[in-house]
């Protein structure tokens, strides 16, 4: 979720405009001028007339259709940068793919809460043309069929230590099948003023990973990666302006002192959440919640890219998790940065 952060042949897409030579963006139909397409009406509707989406759309799709449809909205989703509000709106279709296929741009408006202009500079997003164009590449995708699964190629050692990550993000995946104790530990992270996010040496980068994105929304977290007192220090007077909860980074080697501070987050009054390797590990007892994310020990060090995706699930439910007035500072920051072009384009 980063506020930072295939081509089907027979259908008509429009490329990005490059910039010009003095930095501006290039012309482009106004966002508020943007007219709804004839082609989305549905058949039956006369023009002018407003179609309204049903509570739950007759038409869906087989269940192996529908995967081929969420695939390619994944494929189409991953591929682009998209702001707050379309992520919205490409969420709500991933998840009723079966229905995907027939709503039309007012259907979603309505059901995300946005404007109808918004879903088809989505579909812009995404490089159609518009959003019919947009579903109708979604439907052929019901069209595709699988090839022939290919024969297996022999990996070499490198190859083989990112199979074993691949295999610990199968099981985060696995895992997560039920997402209430997620959904749970988020709402609490959200809901603590301050929020103390900590972690010692090796888990130090995700603790800060955690506090940069989380910081977008959250309107007090504060990151320590200093053990000791100055982390007793820290963890005291958060408690003391009122936090309620902690989150702990702690991925091997688990540092002592990291145990230590665990120890004295309860002490003040704090309960700690725990994002860990080992839900049964030697941390897990002085947490009141923890989250495990397997990491793979044959590299020359621990690799972490699964506790690495754990960590931007827990801000994404936590956002989710948060007022909707500070879920807003998020397309503020966007809109801020797209004013002073904080990024560059791409």
């Amino acid at each position: 979720m980063g506020a930072e952060g295939v081509r089907d042949p027979a259908v008509t897409r429009i490329s990005r405009p490059a910039a010009s030579p003095t930095g501006d963006a290039p012309d482009a139909p106004a966002p508020d001028r943007v007219a709804p397409e004839a082609p989305d009406r549905p058949a039956g509707v006369a023009p002018g007339a407003r179609a309204v989406a049903p509570a739950a759309p007759a038409a869906a799709v087989a269940y192996e259709e529908s995967s081929r449809v969420a695939a390619r909205l994944r494929e189409l989703v991953e591929g682009h940068r998209l702001s707050p509000s379309q992520r919205r709106i490409a969420r709500y279709l991933l998840e009723r793919p079966d229905q995907a296929v027939f709503l039309t741009s007012v259907d979603i408006a309505e059901a995300v809460g946005t404007s109808q202009p918004s879903v088809t500079r989505f579909a812009f997003a995404l490089g159609f043309a518009g959003f019919p164009e947009f579903r109708d590449d979604l439907r052929a995708a019901l069209r595709d069929g699988r090839g022939p699964a290919a024969e297996p190629v022999p990996l070499n050692a490198v190859q083989t230590m990112v199979g074993s990550e691949l295999r610990n993000l199968e099981l985060l995946r696995d895992s997560l099948a039920d997402t209430r104790k997620l959904t749970e530990v988020a709402a609490a992270l959200a809901a603590s003023r301050p929020l103390p996010v900590v972690g010692l040496r090796v888990s130090a980068p995700l603790a800060h990973l955690f506090g940069y994105l989380a910081a977008k929304a959250h309107p007090d977290v504060r990151v320590v990666d200093a053990p000791g007192s100055t982390l007793e220090d820290h963890l005291s007077r958060a408690a003391e302006a009122g936090a309620t909860w902690t989150l702990v980074f702690g991925l091997p080697r688990h540092p002592r002192e990291l145990r230590d501070g665990m120890v004295w987050a309860r002490r003040a009054g704090l309960r700690v959440a725990l994002v860990t390797d080992d839900a049964s590990g030697a941390l897990a007892e002085h947490a009141d919640a923890v989250l495990a994310a397997p990491v793979s020990s044959q590299f020359a060090f621990d690799s972490q890219a699964a506790p690495t995706v754990l960590c931007a699930a827990l801000v994404h439910s936590m956002i989710y998790a948060l007022p909707t007035r500070e879920q807003a500072s998020l397309e503020e920051f966007e809109n801020s940065a797209a004013e002073r072009r904080l990024f560059l384009p791409g």
